[in-house]
């Protein structure tokens, strides 16, 4: 008998127990980290995938696993994307440095 298709999405704690989840910024965390990321990947001039869903996919993600997608491998911030200018640099920076803190404050807490 053929299963079906399970979203694994539904099963993955988006939101940390506390107090970690407001220690580490809580909603306006997610929103921040997500927001850099979609538009990192998605240049105004267009991309495969759309701005929205890109964000989607990563405000789904507990604070620690969406600060990833904001460092390279050795914690440290990624290089922002060169399309970015203005207020959307500057809150990728931010963002960035942002994450480095909540994925070293993670580690220390042994969270994720």
């Amino acid at each position: 008998m053929a299963l079906g298709r399970v979203n694994a999405a539904k099963f993955i704690a988006r939101l940390l127990p506390e107090p970690h989840e407001r220690d580490l910024g809580g909603e306006p965390a997610h929103h921040l980290l997500a927001t850099a990321h979609a538009d990192g990947v998605c240049p105004s001039a267009g991309h495969s995938i759309g701005w929205d869903d890109c964000y989607a996919s990563a405000k789904m993600l507990p604070l620690p696993r969406k600060a990833d997608l904001l460092l390279r491998s050795d914690g440290e911030p990624a290089p922002v994307s060169e399309h970015l200018t203005g207020e959307a640099r500057e809150r990728a920076e931010y963002a960035a440095q942002l994450a480095a803190w909540i994925r070293r404050e993670a580690h220390r807490r042994g969270i994720l």
